[in-house]
């Protein structure tokens, strides 16, 4: 795309973040009731079947994931640190997500009933196994969604070109909304430990790690607008941090490189061009590249600050996603059901508001800027 690429036009920001694909092709409602968004996590290991640990699969319905592992440990008899999680999920769905409970030697409850009742029918446990360690925030090989449509008004035409082309084409991999907070509250926690730098740490360990991520997004999604609107997040130049598909490793795109045979590995989908997870020091990108993201991370110069003054490493992150099995069913005039999956880290908001205005919040690039 151009730099004349669509943008969302929702909210109060002054710059909001460029759409791939031309903007959304019509409206639809999600999330009028909990069972509309559906989610189910998958982990990226299989239970060790043994151990002093328990893993236990959830569905959770309209409850927060923090809320719920304070109710486990209240179950089992255990501090709240005993209880881990692979990622945090919306509350407005209904959401199916590995907990682990490290027992250290005591009796495990019938979790059946104790989290039913200490819940009031909010959670109900699926599956249970015994394992080895606890469950680490990442340990996911993704999620699957199934969600409803509801009040639909799109051209059928052109909603299939648009869902073919995402399926094809992947999408820009743009932090949704979720991972701000409500109405922006983890940038704004981010916003005090600014203002706190000189000052004793009085956010608690989880309200920092949540900021700090928020103002790595912040940057991250900036630098993704930018090469949207440019027509380069899905291809690949010279000075690029490339992610080889669906595994970690990365590497740098220098001059002597055939710049032509990782041009079409890149437009089928082998290669990912990367953005920046800011951290302290310089971006690993090299000549232009480098030039765009340092920047665009200047109109952010205290939340950078504060990133490289907690020792935070710079990271990458594919500045695009395919989603697998997408499938799509209209079920009447107004109403249609979609389902893909999505690796982990990525976001289904992201996904469909390339495909529709479903009025959910839309985070805003610019909403950090004067911190």
């Amino acid at each position: 795309m151009s730099a004349e690429s669509p943008v969302s036009v929702v909210g109060g920001g002054s710059q909001p973040l460029a759409y791939a694909w031309g903007g959304p092709v019509g409206r639809g409602v999600t999330r009028q009731v909990p069972e509309d968004f559906l989610v189910q996590e998958v982990l990226a290991f299989e239970p060790a079947q043994s151990g002093q640990h328990v893993l236990l699969f959830i569905q959770k319905r309209e409850a927060n994931t923090t809320w719920l592992a304070a109710k486990l440990a209240r179950v089992a008899g255990v501090p709240s640190a005993a209880v881990g999680y692979a990622g945090r999920k919306d509350r407005h769905a209904v959401t199916e997500q590995w907990f682990s409970v490290d027992l250290a030697g005591r009796p495990a409850p019938d979790w059946h009933a104790a989290l039913s009742t200490e819940t009031e029918g909010c959670a109900q446990v699926l599956q249970v196994f015994q394992h080895n360690r606890k469950l680490r925030v990442g340990a996911l090989r993704g999620n699957r969604f199934n969600l409803r449509i509801r009040d639909l008004a799109a051209d059928g035409i052109a909603l299939q070109r648009r869902l073919e082309m995402i399926s094809k084409e992947g999408f820009p991999n743009y932090f949704g909304p979720q991972r701000f907070g409500r109405d922006g509250s983890n940038l704004q926690q981010a916003r005090a430990l600014t203002a706190q730098s000189r000052r004793p740490r009085r956010a608690g360990r989880g309200e920092r790690t949540m900021a700090l991520s928020a103002a790595r997004s912040e940057i991250f999604n900036a630098v993704l607008d930018a090469r949207v609107r440019s027509g380069s997040w899905n291809q690949s130049q010279a000075g690029d941090i490339l992610q080889l598909a669906g595994r970690g490793s990365h590497f740098l795109f220098d001059s002597e490189q055939d710049g032509e045979a990782l041009a079409r590995r890149t437009a089928a989908g082998e290669l990912n061009v990367t953005g920046p997870m800011w951290g302290a020091g310089e971006p690993p990108t090299d000549g232009a590249v480098k030039e765009l993201e340092r920047a665009v991370a200047a109109d952010y110069p205290e939340l950078c600050a504060l990133l490289a003054g907690e020792g935070m490493a710079h990271q990458r992150r594919a500045l695009r996603v395919y989603p697998s099995d997408l499938k799509w069913q209209i079920v009447d005039s107004d109403e249609m059901n979609v389902s893909f999956f999505l690796p982990a880290g990525a976001y289904a908001t992201s996904l469909l508001r390339e495909l529709l205005d479903t009025g959910e919040p839309t985070l805003e690039r610019g909403e950090a800027k004067g911190l």
